[in-house]
């Protein structure tokens, strides 16, 4: 396909970039399907392709290409610009080695694999590229050379390519400590969106084209939109009680959005969450409305509010104290068990890890529920023979359930047979006798017939008469009906069944294999006694799968009014909500008493009641509130057809007694009208008087009966069909607002289904409520704890329970990826996820399903940033036909209050850096800000990783060194290997590399034995490592030890490496000062500082810090930087500083392991820089490093601290000073964990260390504080101070040498009368007074002004020369990751 678009693709000749683009699409499309076009137009957006362009213009650059050629021919390593020179190079080339061809190299398909190889260096689309390629292909063809070609341009443009799939994220900070800097920012070269800008939207309107469609009303809609703007993107704090539920909230959001804007709502929700909450308000105040209607105010409203009301996970069980159980064993009284102990306290006897107690106990009873005709039944008591001959200790029970026809004998039925042989066989012998006996003639897998049974009885009593056993007249019929009627009763579903303490297995479990396995570990974990089981809250004597399954159906009851079911021209008018709040306002109840006792449960019972099912259904719910004070009881009639005079006699009597009588008299007369000798009675023409009750009122009751009006029965009806969604006639059971139905013709609900139903409610929520209401002695509203129940959890829960997922089916006919998609709408996970598939719906045809994973019981804000994510399905062009600038990011109407801090959230092999904004990043406050905040980042390197380890040992070789390079410059960039995972990474860009030793000891002491996921052969001799995609690159490298160096130690005193050059990787381009190549000089005579910073105030800190540290220290200084998080401002001043002041400098930088435990607060990810990688970030020619924090004034020779004695602690810090009396409250390491930690030692502090690099390396303390780190970073609240607390935490496994208190001074820790001995000065946060920092400088260190005059003209001085500061030179070129509004 690719050699058949470069010869199509010679005729485009398009004028524009969107003529071009359609062209290219047209050509490239004739051989794809539709969705592979797609996948390509996506790929073009992602500019997936552009990394390996880049990759084959480095290798031509490796090349050497010849001067003045726009393409060039390499033969075996020789090149010629001219097609006519080739023959020349052709004749000798099998003197040359060929050259090595790479994977992603296109070679033409017609080859001689003997025959020469010629490398094309070209433009694919130019004249001269087809007029050469013809020519190649000719040869080709004929077997004369291999043809393969890489495109290359020979003068390539500035232009910088912009790129997709990373996200922006826009995240509030705290302001609990001010940080902001107060110079004024100069906006220049800021991009400011086009007022005219389509992309100009607030809440839905278009404001760009709006002005475009009316230019006339442009100050109108100026106005409006700055309306909008303000009445919708400020934030105000929640209270705990309304985060509770966010989740819940955002997901009935999306979820009841219709399904093809539902991905888009939970895009705009997730990505400005902050600013949504609001959304949600209004539906929390329903709620409070609805409680406040109630009764319910101050405390006792925010205390029913805090409820926890989720449904409960537990597994229900049945009873199994039946005697229709046979059972086979008894563990307790039978005599093969008598050497077990009793006691129950062998419990607590320590045994191996899973080993089975064996205690004459029956704690645990395994209950097989069969058919004995189905052909599973043997291979189920097979498993249970296995388990009582083993002496598992397991009470084993029986249940055969037969036809229990009484027409129906043991010579006709198999089933029958067996029930009656098992019966005698238990008589004759004992139930483990028969148990064993009876079913050894049928085989696994086949079905039990009669002559099975018969052959058993013959065998083993020949002189029994099979006809009494068997026939009409056996006298072996016990628990024939008992266990049908105990099967029935459980219903735990279809044939068979096996029971575990009463918990019901599943089907799938029910593999003899399996059920072995699942009784085994049941055994392990099981220790309860069947008594105290069987009296646990989950036992019930029927489980419902109808009531259990989780997918449940509530019905919205936050609907509040003043209508009733007798208007029904009325009823009819009012919305779903609006129907359910008229019905529950007409609802009158039985209860088992006339009192004001709160009943947590309330039962609706639906159906027609003028039908038998529907009657019984009644009855049951009635016969059930006998036993329970916790129900009340009311009624739905659904008639089955036109209500008229004869079909409504009970439903009109219902509602007569319920409208006109006490509650205990109505309920006496209801239960006789459910019954149906009463029914049959008023249908031969009995008074419905005769069925009074002692003490109604008959009076107003037969004025009610006889009331022509049917409009509750009507009401009924439409409530039925319309919101219940029910047939006519069909019954269904709501149950605090929970929909059950509708029932099925037949299906059984009895009392024993009621009663689970009111465990699960009062195990959830009923309790609680009603607890509630008694604690606020809520007696005058009593009976309406059911709207109680609904306020709180049905508004909350309801539309994530009514619909759990958002759909999108695919085009019909077609053919589409399924597509499941699990998510908690307000999560990182979120922001992400909506935009992607989004585009991916645009993409491929695929059934995408979203279910909403939400977590309840939230107390803090779950989302504190704005997000975007920069994805685009395909290239766009402006309204000229030319590429747009490119993909970018924007975040507009802002809120403007906050403080916002900007961070990227790129693929795992991408290391960015900010190179364009005048803005500090780190400290957005939008209000100060007059146009428009923007910023534009690179992608500065594409990460190369790996893995190392030593062959011999397994190891990992620690300190071993790794160089990336080209065959012209070998050296480019450097590595040290982690005892980590034998972790390396390595900056690169697309292109081809090689991979080799470093020169020194590690190339002295170790060889390359092998290596995965390069692109060399296993056994070359070079490592060759080819970047051409925008994906992680992770190779392994395996190494041994030469064979006389099996006893050296790369981290050996002795290293006489050299170390010129080294660590090249860490300053491409940005070492300032006298370079190392041009000076070399001793080590020791150079004082490494290290510091990070980030945000210009730190930044401003930590050029007075250097200047201070300058003033005082007479040894030549270099300072390393942390480069990810430093702003353009400060990159572009530091050489100039440099070159003032005469120090070096490098930007060192390392990208957080993607196996390390992430940070994603940029505060913390700073604090894990300044301890996780200090053996990594420096080359080994630093023999020790000093940190010093950026808010410090240095007031000494800092040479003294670097040659302080640490008796033999790699690293040594300031404890933190105890003087200041008043701060004790806030000195937190004096008591609790870190006390106990501590053991007497002190806490430091981390401002200021020294580190002893070699020591620090030996005794491998890197990889012991990563290893500690990635175990306590797990836990959210641990290590609150990362970068203090993780040294402190480790300080009995890596010493820590206490530095004289003098070398840090801190006004909040120390008193005043130490300050004059104090050789560095540190600005610490201070938690009383919360003082601004800069405010503290100024007042705290009198020199502190003079510095920052000091740097501050030389800033005015940069700028007015207008000098053009370089970094330096050679780095690769660069690809720019996108721009930022």
């Amino acid at each position: 396909k690719f050699w058949n678009f470069v010869e199509a693709s010679e005729n485009i000749k398009t004028a524009d970039d969107y003529s071009s683009y359609q062209e290219m699409l047209k050509v490239a499309c004739q051989t794809l399907s539709p969705l592979q076009q797609n996948l390509l137009k996506f790929s073009l957006s992602l500019r997936s392709y552009s990394a390996a362009v880049q990759a084959f213009q480095q290798i031509a650059a490796d090349e050497s290409p010849p001067e003045g050629c726009t393409l060039f021919f390499v033969v075996h390593g020789e090149k010629t610009c001219e097609f006519d020179s080739l023959g020349n190079l052709l004749q000798a080339a099998s003197d040359r080695p060929k050259p090595f061809l790479f994977k992603g190299d296109h070679k033409y398909p017609a080859a001689n694999p003997e025959s020469p190889v010629v490398i094309l260096y070209a433009e694919i689309g130019s004249e001269e590229f087809y007029r050469q390629h013809r020519r190649l292909v000719a040869k080709a063809e004929a077997g004369e050379i291999t043809y393969v070609l890489r495109h290359y341009i020979a003068n390539p443009s500035k232009e910088k390519v912009y790129l997709s799939g990373y996200g922006v994220e826009l995240a509030i900070k705290s302001t609990e400590y001010k940080a902001k800097d107060d110079t004024q920012v100069k906006d220049v070269n800021a991009t400011v969106i086009d007022e005219n800008d389509p992309i100009d939207e607030v809440q839905g309107f278009l404001f760009g084209k709006l002005r475009q469609l009316y230019p006339d009303l442009s100050e109108e809609l100026k106005e409006l939109r700055k309306h909008l703007v303000e009445s919708t993107n400020e934030m105000a704090p929640l209270k705990v009680w309304q985060l509770q539920d966010l989740s819940f909230q955002t997901a009935a959001r999306i979820l009841t959005a219709p399904p093809v804007d539902a991905l888009m709502v939970m895009k705009d929700l997730s990505q400005n969450f902050p600013t949504k909450t609001d959304l949600f308000i209004p539906l929390i105040s329903r709620v409070m409305e609805g409680l406040h209607s109630l009764g319910i105010e101050g405390v006792s409203l925010h205390n029913v509010l805090k409820l926890n009301i989720q449904p409960s996970d537990s597994d229900y069980a049945v009873d199994i104290r039946s005697p229709a159980i046979s059972w086979i064993n008894n563990l307790e009284v039978d005599s093969r068990y008598n050497s077990w102990p009793s006691s129950v306290q062998e419990l607590l006897r320590p045994t191996f890890p899973g080993v089975i107690r064996q205690i004459r106990k029956n704690f645990h009873n395994f209950v097989l529920i069969v058919d004995p005709t189905h052909e599973t039944t043997a291979e189920l008591l097979n498993v249970a023979e296995m388990f009582f001959s083993n002496h598992i200790p397991l009470r084993i029970g029986l249940v055969f359930v037969v036809n229990d026809s009484e027409d129906v004998d043991g010579l006709q039925d198999p089933g029958v047979a067996l029930l009656r042989t098992y019966n005698y066989v238990a008589q004759e012998m004992d139930n483990n006798y028969a148990f064993q006996t009876i079913y050894n003639k049928v085989k696994t897998g086949d079905q039990l017939k009669v002559e099975h049974v018969v052959s058993v009885l013959e065998k083993q009593y020949p002189y029994v008469e099979i006809n009494s056993v068997l026939g009409i007249d056996s006298a072996y019929d016990q628990n024939r009906k008992a266990a049908r009627a105990y099967y029935e009763q459980t219903g735990v579903g279809p044939l068979p069944v096996v029971l575990f303490n009463g918990m019901p297995f599943q089907k799938d479990q029910l593999d003899p294999d399996d059920l072995e396995t699942v009784t085994m570990h049941k055994i392990l974990e099981t220790t309860n006694v069947v008594e105290y089981i069987m009296n646990q809250p989950n036992v019930v004597p029927r489980i419902n799968s109808r009531i259990l399954r989780s997918d449940r159906e509530y019905l919205d009851l936050t609907g509040m009014n003043n209508h009733f079911v007798d208007d029904f021209a009325r009823f009819t008018t009012l919305e779903s909500k609006d129907k359910t709040a008229a019905v529950a306002n007409s609802m009158t109840y039985l209860t088992k008493k006339d009192d004001s006792f709160v009943r947590p449960v309330t039962f609706w019972i639906v159906g027609d009641f003028d039908k038998p099912s529907g009657r019984q259904l009644l009855y049951d719910a009635i016969k059930h509130q006998k036993s329970s004070n916790n129900i009340r009881i009311s009624m739905i009639n659904n008639p089955s057809e036109e209500p008229n005079s004869q079909n409504t006699i009970v439903a009109k009597a219902i509602w007569a007694a319920l409208q006109t009588q006490t509650s205990n008299n109505a309920k006496n007369f209801i239960t006789k009208m459910a019954k149906e000798e009463t029914v049959k009675a008023l249908e031969a023409g009995a008074d419905i008087l005769e069925f009074a009750v002692g003490g109604m009122d008959t009076n107003i009751f037969k004025e009610a009966f006889q009331s022509p009006k049917v409009d509750f029965i009507l009401s009924h009806a439409i409530y039925c069909r319309d919101v219940l969604k029910l047939k006519k006639g069909q019954r269904a059971v709501i149950s605090n607002g929970r929909i059950i139905g509708p029932l099925e013709d037949g299906e059984m609900f009895n009392q024993d289904d009621f009663h689970l139903l009111e465990n699960i409610i009062l195990k959830t929520s009923g309790q609680k409520i009603k607890s509630q209401i008694q604690q606020m002695r809520w007696i005058a509203v009593a009976c309406n704890a059911f709207q109680v129940f609904i306020h709180v959890f049905g508004t909350l829960k309801l539309y994530f329970l009514l619909f759990s997922a958002v759909k999108l089916r695919p085009k019909e006919g077609e053919t589409y990826f399924d597509v499941v998609a699990i998510v908690d709408p307000v999560t990182r996970d979120a922001q992400r996820l909506a935009p992607l598939l989004l585009v991916l719906n645009q993409l491929i045809n695929m059934n995408l399903r979203v279910f909403m994973n939400c977590q309840s019981k939230l107390s803090d804000m779950p989302l504190k940033s704005f997000y975007r994510y920069v994805l685009e399905p395909e290239i766009s062009f402006t309204a000229e036909n030319n590429f747009a600038p490119g993909p970018i990011a924007k975040f507009l109407d802002m809120p403007q209050s906050p403080l916002f801090t900007l961070n990227l959230n790129t693929p795992e092999s991408w290391m960015v850096e900010s190179v364009r904004t005048p803005y500090d990043l780190d400290n957005i406050f939008l209000e100060e800000v007059e146009s428009v905040v923007a910023a534009e980042y690179e992608l500065e390197y594409l990460l190369l990783e790996g893995h190392c380890y030593d062959i011999t040992t397994g190891q990992p070789p620690r300190g071993l060194q790794f160089t990336l390079g080209t065959s012209s410059s070998p050296v480019i960039v450097d590595t040290i290997v982690m005892a980590n995972l034998g972790y390396f990474q390595l900056k690169a860009n697309p292109g081809a590399w090689t991979l080799r030793l470093r020169k020194g000891r590690s190339e002295d002491i170790y060889r390359i034995y092998s290596h995965d996921g390069t692109d060399s052969p296993p056994e070359a001799n070079e490592v060759i490592v080819v970047l051409n995609n925008f994906k992680s690159k992770i190779i392994k490298v395996k190494v041994q030890k030469k064979f006389d160096m099996m006893n050296e130690d790369l981290l050996s005193d002795g290293t006489n490496e050299n170390e010129s050059g080294f660590w090249e990787s860490l300053k491409w381009g940005f070492t300032g000062g006298q370079k190392n190549e041009d000076v070399k000089q001793d080590k020791d005579d150079v004082l490494n500082i290290f510091s990070v910073a980030s945000g210009h105030l730190y930044e401003r800190f930590l050029r007075i810090m250097m200047l201070s540290v300058l003033k005082h220290t007479k040894t030549p200084l270099k300072f390393w930087f942390l480069k990810n998080y430093l702003s353009p401002t400060f990159k572009e001043f530091i050489p100039y500083m440099a070159k003032k002041y005469n120090f070096q400098y490098e930007l060192v930088q390392y990208k957080w392991p993607r196996w390390l435990h992430q940070q994603t607060e940029k505060q913390r990810i700073i604090w894990g820089y300044k301890i996780l990688f200090l053996d990594v970030l420096f080359p080994l020619a630093v023999d020790k490093i000093l940190f010093v924090d950026a808010d410090q004034i240095v007031r000494t020779d800092l040479k003294e601290l670097r040659d302080f004695n640490l008796d033999g602690a790699p690293y040594g810090y300031t404890p933190f000073c105890d003087s200041r009396r008043e701060m004790d409250g806030y000195r937190f390491w004096k008591s609790g964990y870190w006390a106990s930690h501590l053991a007497g030692r002190k806490y430091h502090i981390s401002a200021l260390y020294v580190v002893d690099l070699k020591k620090f390396r030996k005794i491998a303390a890197g990889d012991r504080l990563r290893g500690q780190y990635q175990g306590l970073s797990q836990d959210p609240n641990s290590l609150s101070n990362l970068d203090q607390d993780l040294p402190n935490n480790m300080i009995h496994q890596v010493p820590i040498k206490s530095l004289p208190q003098e070398w840090l001074w801190c006004e909040t820790w120390c008193d005043d009368s130490s300050k004059k001995r104090a050789k560095t000065i540190d600005l610490c946060n201070n938690p009383m007074t919360k003082e601004p920092k800069l405010q503290a400088a100024m007042r705290i260190v009198p020199e502190w002004q003079d510095y920052d005059q000091e740097i501050k003209l030389l800033q005015i001085l940069l700028h007015t020369v207008g000098e053009n500061c370089s970094s330096g030179t050679g780095a690769l070129q660069r690809t720019s990751l996108g721009r930022l509004y």
